[in-house]
């Protein structure tokens, strides 16, 4: 089983999730959620778990799509729980996540929401 850096602070996960998904690396990205973890993606279904998310990701890195570091939101705290969020590059609608913090300190994605649209979009 490969050895995966370990996002420490909840902001790490965006800047992780880029670098893995450049990388082509779908066991890596889904290393970074949580077991139980709901990501809301393909657009209007939920994919549900760990290792379903890690086969979302075999696909759609599949066609090696290039991410970009998106500057964060202020991420909300509270105990082991947060919020992080970005605003994408094209201006439409936003990204947040429901992160929450495991035994050793480290923090994994529980909820994934990639998008946010706009009325409309």
């Amino acid at each position: 089983m490969t050895e995966y850096e370990k996002a420490m602070r909840p902001e790490d996960i965006t800047r992780l999730f880029v670098e893995r998904s450049n990388e082509g690396d779908a066991a890596g990205v889904a290393a970074l959620y949580a077991e139980d973890a709901v990501m809301a993606y393909p657009h209007d279904d939920w994919t549900v778990g760990r290792e379903a998310i890690r086969e979302l990701w075999e696909k759609v890195l599949a066609d090696r799509p290039r991410f970009e570091l998106e500057t964060p939101l202020p991420t909300l705290v509270s105990g082991d729980t947060a919020l992080t969020s970005t605003p994408p590059r094209d201006g439409a609608g936003a990204r947040a996540q429901v992160v929450r913090r495991q035994a050793d300190g480290s923090w994994v994605r529980l909820l994934d929401q990639p998008e946010f649209l706009q009325p409309g979009q």
